[in-house]
């Protein structure tokens, strides 16, 4: 199982200078990718812009967002942002998708928080339109470069249609970040639809969870916050989630690995450059 390390972009009001030297800190470290977290309610940094900072800022490393909220985007100009991003990191780029589930993110006129599920499967059909050159409607160009590839998708989500969408369009399935014994039921379910579908090989499945390593109450405490539209109970309950020291860290990445699952992205809780250091040194 890979183990891949989360961006700080969307820890309240993160200092955003520390994204690049974060990025190339765990490509030196060895993490399989950078992770971004998607949310445009919220005093961090876009998603798309931290990525876009990951990808200038390393070399080699695998970027992947979890996950972008697909739906408050134009899809055009989400796909003509993607395209960019992995373009300028050499094609290390997996554009992991959400429907979203906060009515705040959703702040362009028009793309409100309903019907998300079908926008987003008309947007995938304009991404890949857009990704292979096509002209958009309206405009009297292509909106990327010739030779532009079409980025590979991971879709999040537990509802059913989340599932058939993986099976359909992607490569394959996000994790919530929650306890592996909860997410257990969700990865095999994913493989049972890919399976179901006629798709060869196995769907490519990521977990995520939270750490903090050094400041725990302050990491807990971070996290609470960002989860705070959840309601106290929901809010406490993903606090609480949180792998407070490296033992419960270790513990996190061994539960994984039974799952079968092929990378965990552990996401930080607060923006201090050291917990990069600190967990590649618990767990990689």
């Amino acid at each position: 199982m890979k183990i891949g390390i989360g961006l700080p972009n969307q820890i309240r009001d993160v200092r955003p200078d520390v994204i690049p030297a974060w990025a190339r800190a765990s490509e030196e470290a060895g993490f399989s990718s950078i992770a971004s977290l998607g949310r445009i309610a919220y005093p961090g940094v876009m998603d798309t812009v931290a990525l876009a900072v990951a990808a200038g800022a390393t070399s080699s490393v695998g970027l992947i967002s979890t996950l972008l909220l697909g739906p408050v985007w134009p899809a055009v100009l989400l796909a003509k942002e993607i395209a960019g991003i992995d373009a300028v990191s050499g094609g290390r780029l997996t554009l992991g998708l959400g429907l979203g589930g906060r009515p705040d993110d959703f702040v362009v006129e028009g793309l409100g928080p309903r019907g998300t599920g079908k926008r987003l499967d008309r947007d995938i059909e304009t991404y890949r339109s857009v990704w292979r050159g096509e002209i958009p409607p309206g405009c009297d160009n292509p909106a990327v470069p010739d030779g532009t590839r079409e980025v590979p998708l991971l879709f999040g989500g537990m509802a059913q249609a989340s599932f058939d969408r993986v099976a359909r369009a992607g490569r394959g399935y996000i994790g919530p970040a929650a306890a592996p014994a909860l997410v257990g039921p969700a990865f095999d379910h994913a493989r049972t639809v890919w399976k179901a579908a006629g798709r060869e090989g196995t769907p490519y499945l990521v977990a995520l969870g939270y750490f903090a390593l050094g400041d725990e109450d302050r990491g807990r405490a971070g996290v609470y916050d960002y989860y705070g539209s959840a309601g106290s109970d929901g809010a406490r309950a993903r606090a609480d989630e949180v792998c407070g020291g490296v033992d419960a860290v270790r513990a996190t990445v061994k539960a994984y690995e039974e799952l079968g699952v092929d990378e965990l992205i552990l996401n930080p809780s607060v923006d201090d450059l050291d917990e990069v250091a600190r967990l590649a040194d618990a767990v990689l």
